[in-house]
């Protein structure tokens, strides 16, 4: 996309949130895109732009009105930036929306090299987007058919009735002008010869008319190519083993019919029915044809493009990889029919069919599924459905030629992929590899995806993993004082059955929704067969100890249960059926002396603790040996795949490979939106191992009560605004001057003071003994929503992750005789269980706590009120807060405010939130690292102040 200097486009990006219209030009690339207010308001003066008094048709109150409003205009090459900005913007115009849509539609059709030189109207060097394919075609009508009326509201006259743009010709006009700006580049004279068609500035060349109405006068009514390999020696007898030569064919198709095609050579002779441009149309595409594959140079030079003759290493490559770059050219390769039975192939992984006999594949499964044991990888070859035998495919791998006598019929086959296949044919590969293979149906071979066939018990395993339901279910353990709810029943089975098989596994269901609880009844389970008994380390952050306590002796009362943590911890007579509760840091210090004991299952609680793979806190743990891993998570992934790879790759070793090679192979695709099908290959390799509900699931929403969310704005006050400019005024001073690794920790360390700021000047002050009343806006909103709370007698939690913003929040609700406790990440093991208690007890109706001491694991189900004082990076990190409250056991309607200080930085953060929260169940996301790439431009314009204060 053309880039503008950042001060120009720091100027012109308040155009995002205009109307946008485009004027067409004469020639196509001096084109301009007028920006104006739908109110009729003052735009913003721009460098680049002039301003204009632009007479608009606007709908009226019974017939479209005639109205003049003050417009900027700008060239399109200035434009593509901002309409390319207005297309991904929640603010913007539905016009600047739609114009946004053509710049990307442009721009791709740039991409493919569908760019046809020709003259304007009045005789200027003009590129236009063309030939189009029907498909492409169709993409036009499709999104003229979505112009809004503002898109095209320039009418033609103003005689009425007033008479508006045709929609099409309009978008198209568009296209033809950005295909004609972005060839121009500073280079493009020494490939053009001159400056017609490249400079911007316009070239009359009325001489040339003749040619340009030969090469484009009309770029739908085109021709496109395809190569039909005739092969005369397949029509000889079986018993001739003389091997054909190939001839390719140029045949050349009407766009706009087409059911019209021809030989070249034909054409040639007479181009009637195709029209008078079908020959240099034929050519161009020749050209582009010949620069993706090589062997079809000589018909460019050649009277009549009619054929080429192709030596064997030239089919074998067409096979290979020339028919694909071809396609990508717009050329399709037809092969003669008497070669339809082509051979197939496709890897065969597992022990041979006769190791799957009932009574021997789960007994066999856990001990295979280790690092030392191996499995065959070996090729099935077929002809239709008839395999190869080891002998036939030895011939065909020693014949070293495209098309091969085989079974009386000419086969066609690449002769560099048997090589490739034989020489794989004895590769070993681990369980783990060999499952993944499996559950994907397919697997890399030399950096391409070969179809997979499972044999033996990895295909018996492969469809008791695809089929969960269809297994028997596991009864609820008699020990477990309690009933489950049908979903967690559901869990206990997955769980149950994953660990049976020695697969790890990960429960990521939604906050409040019974995980702990599904955990206790799977360990009890556990305790009735001799192969899975054992002691169960659960490592969980230090606030969640006491409440794994709490529920073990409520819900398997006689169960054993010890805290390791703390300066007199102990593993001595550590028995089987006993919990032990440990903290990560306490694991990260011990893992050696935890690693000596057999433990029966290894439970790692909030697993996102070890999303880092490389962190010690990760590494430590992998080192604790067990017969069964699960993994505890509301958020699987927070920010991008990679650590959902950390939590599976800890639960299940191997199966999702090296994260080098999880990154390129999936990660990447997939959190680019760039291979559909790669993300279907992820989704088919986690799913057996990854169990996700959500409260909005059916059969588990009708259990919980309403919640609303509302986001509350709020003005700063004079003192906040005047600190909030000058931090951002002084700050981006800095950052202008830094270097790149500087210039990161002052972002921020800016973007950290303006949310301070927007807390209160106290904070960010640090003022040791501030005068709290009367400073902040927000404090301000905070005073008059827990007035109505607990004038209602309601309960609240009011989280903020700044300790010294709770401090003073805490202070502030002291002095006003409110009741308040306040809970951080300094509060002791059992000062926190003492407050939560409290709380639930009704005794402190305003519970304030710090976002990461107690974002997670607590149950406070006696808050009907969540108040959000400030604005977390992450919205998956945010609702786990709120689940503190909305979670299982919650019998009220839950209230969630958020408060925002408008025209600020959080204004902003909300907005990216939005869309976030929507990535976030795609499994995507930045986080607040992505913000220090910002250009500066970009960064002023999201921490600018908008409003000023109240």
């Amino acid at each position: 996309m053309p880039r503008l200097p950042d001060a120009t486009l720091s100027e012109i990006s308040e155009l995002v949130y205009c109307c946008a219209v485009f004027v067409p030009g004469d020639p196509a690339r001096t084109g301009r895109v007028a920006f104006w207010r739908a109110d009729g308001g003052a735009v913003p003066l721009v460098a680049c732009g002039s301003v204009e008094e632009l007479a608009v048709a606007l709908p009226g109150d019974d017939c479209v009105e005639l109205v003049t409003v003050p417009a900027v205009v700008v060239p399109v090459r200035a434009a593509l930036p901002v309409l390319m900005r207005a297309r991904t913007s929640a603010q913007a115009h539905r016009a600047g929306v739609f114009w946004g849509a053509a710049a990307v539609l442009a721009l791709q059709l740039v991409a493919r090299g569908l760019l046809l030189p020709g003259l304007s109207a009045n005789d200027h060097d003009a590129w236009r987007t063309g030939p189009l394919r029907p498909e492409d075609i169709e993409q036009v009508r499709a999104l003229a058919a979505a112009m809004p009326p503002e898109a095209h509201a320039l009418p033609l006259s103003s005689v009425r009735p007033l008479r508006l743009p045709d929609p099409e010709r309009l978008l198209r006009a568009f296209l033809d002008a950005v295909a004609d700006v972005l060839p121009r580049s500073p280079a493009a004279a020494l490939v053009t010869g001159g400056p017609a068609y490249a400079v911007q500035e316009p070239q009359h060349v009325p001489d040339q008319r003749a040619w340009a109405a030969d090469v484009a006068a009309g770029h739908d009514e085109g021709v496109r190519l395809s190569l039909r390999l005739d092969a005369p020696g397949l029509g000889t007898a079986a018993s001739d083993d003389v091997a054909p030569s190939f001839r390719a064919v140029l045949q050349v198709h009407s766009v706009s019919d087409p059911t019209l095609v021809a030989d070249a050579a034909d054409v040639w002779a007479d181009s009637g029915a195709f029209g008078p441009r079908a020959r240099m149309d034929a050519l161009l595409a020749l050209r582009r044809a010949a620069r993706a594959w090589a062997p079809l140079t000589p018909l460019l030079a050649a009277a009549v493009p009619d054929a080429v003759e192709l030596a064997d290493d030239e089919v074998a490559d067409l096979l290979r990889k020339g028919a694909r770059t071809l396609a990508g050219a717009g050329i399709d390769v037809h092969w003669p029919k008497e070669l339809a039975h082509k051979l197939t192939a496709r890897a065969v992984i597992g022990p041979p069919d006769d190791e799957a006999a009932p009574g021997r594949v789960f007994s066999d499964t856990p001990s295979l599924l280790s690092a030392d044991a191996l499995l065959a990888f070996n090729w099935w070859f077929a002809m239709g459905d008839q395999r190869l035998t080891r002998e036939e495919l030895d011939r065909l791998a020693e014949a070293n030629r495209p098309v091969v006598r085989l079974r009386d019929q000419w086969v066609l086959v690449d002769p560099h992929e048997v090589l490739r296949a034989r020489a794989q044919q004895d590769r070993k590969v681990t369980p783990i590899d060999a499952l993944g293979a499996a559950l994907t149906g397919s697997t890399e071979v030399d950096g391409r995806q070969v179809e997979v066939q499972a044999t033996g018990w990895l295909a018996a395993l492969r469809e008791r993993l695809a089929d969960p339901e269809g297994q028997e279910p596991v009864g609820q353990p008699a020990a477990l004082d309690a009933t489950l709810r049908d979903y967690q029943r559901r869990g206990l089975n997955w769980l149950a059955r994953m660990t049976s098989l020695g697969l790890g596994c990960c429960l990521a269901d939604d906050m409040g929704l019974g995980k702990t609880i599904t955990l206790i009844a799977l360990h009890l389970h556990r305790q009735s067969d001799p192969a899975s008994t054992g002691p169960t380390l659960v490592v969980c952050p230090t606030s969640l100890m006491g409440n794994w306590q709490r529920e073990i002796e409520k819900f398997a009362p006689g169960t054993r249960v010890r805290r390791f943590h703390g300066s007199r911890r102990d593993l001595g007579s550590v028995t089987d059926g006993e919990f032990v509760l440990t903290t990560y840091g306490t694991m990260r210090l011990d893992a050696r002396r935890l690693a000596e004991v057999p433990w029966g299952m290894v439970v790692a609680d909030e697993a996102q603790h070890v999303k880092n793979p490389y962190s010690a806190t990760a590494r430590e743990l992998r080192s604790i040996d067990t017969r069964a891993r699960v993994a505890l998570t509301g958020t699987p992934v927070e920010n991008n795949l990679s650590e959902l790879w950390a939590i599976l790759d800890w639960t299940t070793p191997g199966l999702l490979g090296r994260l080098g090679t999880f990154r390129t192979r999936y990660a990447q695709a997939v959190e680019g939106g760039q291979d559909p099908a790669a993300a279907e290959r992820l989704t088919r390799l986690v799913r057996p191992f990854l169990l996700r509900r959500r409260k909005s699931d059916p059969g588990i929403a009708p259990e919980l009560p309403p919640k609303t969310e509302t986001d509350r704005a709020v003005s700063l006050t004079t003192e906040q605004a005047g600190l909030y400019e000058a931090v951002v005024r002084e700050t981006l001073a800095e950052i202008a001057g830094a270097d790149s690794m500087a210039r990161r920790g002052l972002i921020v360390k800016l973007l950290t003071g303006l949310k301070q700021i927007c807390n209160h000047p106290a904070q960010f002050l640090k003022e040791e003994r501030p005068r709290i009343a009367e400073r902040s806006g927000k404090l301000e909103l905070l005073d008059e929503l827990l007035d109505t709370i607990l004038s209602e007698g309601a309960s609240v939690l009011v989280f903020t992750q700044y300790v010294r913003m709770g401090r003073l929040i805490e202070r502030h609700l002291a002095a006003r005789g409110v009741p308040s406790q306040f809970l951080h990440g300094g509060t002791p093991v059992a000062e926190r269980e003492t407050l939560v208690r409290r709380f639930q007890d009704g005794e402190v109706p305003v519970f304030l706590l710090s976002l990461k001491a107690a974002g997670t694991g607590l149950n406070l189900t006696r808050a009907e009120h969540v108040v959000h004082y400030d604005r977390w990076w992450n919205p998956a990190v945010e609702a786990q807060a709120t689940d503190r409250a909305y979670r299982i056991g919650q019998t009220r309607p839950v209230q969630v405010h958020r408060l925002i200080a408008e025209g600020t930085i959080e204004d902003r953060i909300a907005d990216m939130l939005s869309r976030k929260r929507e990535l976030a169940d795609a499994v995507l996301g930045a986080g607040e690292a992505a913000l220090t790439e910002l250009t500066d431009a970009e960064l002023a314009d999201l921490v600018e102040l908008r409003g000023g204060a109240r």
